[in-house]
């Protein structure tokens, strides 16, 4: 068979892969939203809540990757980051966990609760000034949630929530592009553009809103209704590119053979 003829066999072989294990994959659900918005919490809370309905669930947090997460961190405390250089870290630790965490839980049929994902990427690179294609191939092949509650919370009272437990990070406070010294008055600016971003993306990709003033149970009830009427995103619409490539990249998954 010549290497045309045998990558196209190889083609056809991870499509039907994928189309076979739809019905049993799992749901990956991410908490989107600006800093002090309550996200963490009622991540945690709806962590509880699925298990205790008999799921098996996982938790992503954005920018954990042990491989990455090192560097980006001294960079961080050296304030050494250009916008540019934060995406691509960002990307590779994205990629690093998306590959060895979330597709491996995903295949194996368990829940996957993400404390932030692809979205923080491109509502806070396009935030820094970054154009928003440059930021998305960054993270090509792209891999997008089921389902995404987002956050609803106005600047002030995001950068009052934070301002009242600690002082924002220079990072996190977005002082690297908005060059102003106090960090307080920064993270308002700051997090006002990463929340039009999110806006935007909450438009074009149906965000389940939260509303973010209300009582913790008040959020945790409405985003439990809402998961229960939610449907999942179908992979060989939103995920194929991401999901074969994972699969051609994995000698085994489960007790599948691949290649």
């Amino acid at each position: 068979m010549s290497p045309t003829a045998r990558t196209q066999t190889d083609k056809l072989r991870l499509h039907g892969l994928l189309q076979r294990q739809e019905k049993k994959r799992g749901f990956l659900v991410a908490f989107e939203g600006p800093d002090g918005s309550g996200k963490t919490t009622q991540r945690k809370l709806f962590k509880t809540w699925l298990r205790s309905v008999g799921h098996e669930v996982v938790t992503y947090k954005w920018n954990t990757s042990p491989l990455v997460n090192p560097i980006l961190k001294a960079r961080k405390l050296a304030h050494s980051l250009s916008p540019e250089e934060y995406c691509v870290l960002s990307a590779a630790a994205f990629r690093h966990q998306l590959e060895s965490q979330v597709m491996p839980a995903l295949w194996e049929g368990k829940m996957v609760v993400a404390d932030r994902f692809l979205f923080t990427a491109l509502a806070r690179d396009t935030a820094r000034g970054l154009d928003l294609n440059w930021v998305m191939n960054a993270y090509v092949p792209l891999f997008w949630p089921d389902m995404v509650f987002y956050f609803e919370l106005p600047a002030d009272l995001s950068t009052q929530r934070i301002g009242a437990k600690r002082k924002p990070s220079y990072y996190e406070a977005g002082q690297d592009v908005t060059n102003i010294a106090d960090p307080c008055e920064s993270h308002r600016q700051f997090v006002r553009r990463v929340i039009q971003e999110y806006d935007a993306l909450a438009k074009i990709f149906q965000f389940l809103k939260v509303d973010a003033r209300q009582s913790i149970y008040e959020q945790h009830r409405a985003i439990r209704q809402m998961f229960m009427v939610g449907q999942r995103r179908p992979w060989a619409e939103w995920n194929t590119e991401a999901v074969l490539s994972w699969l051609g990249s994995t000698p085994r998954v489960g007790n599948v053979e691949i290649g």
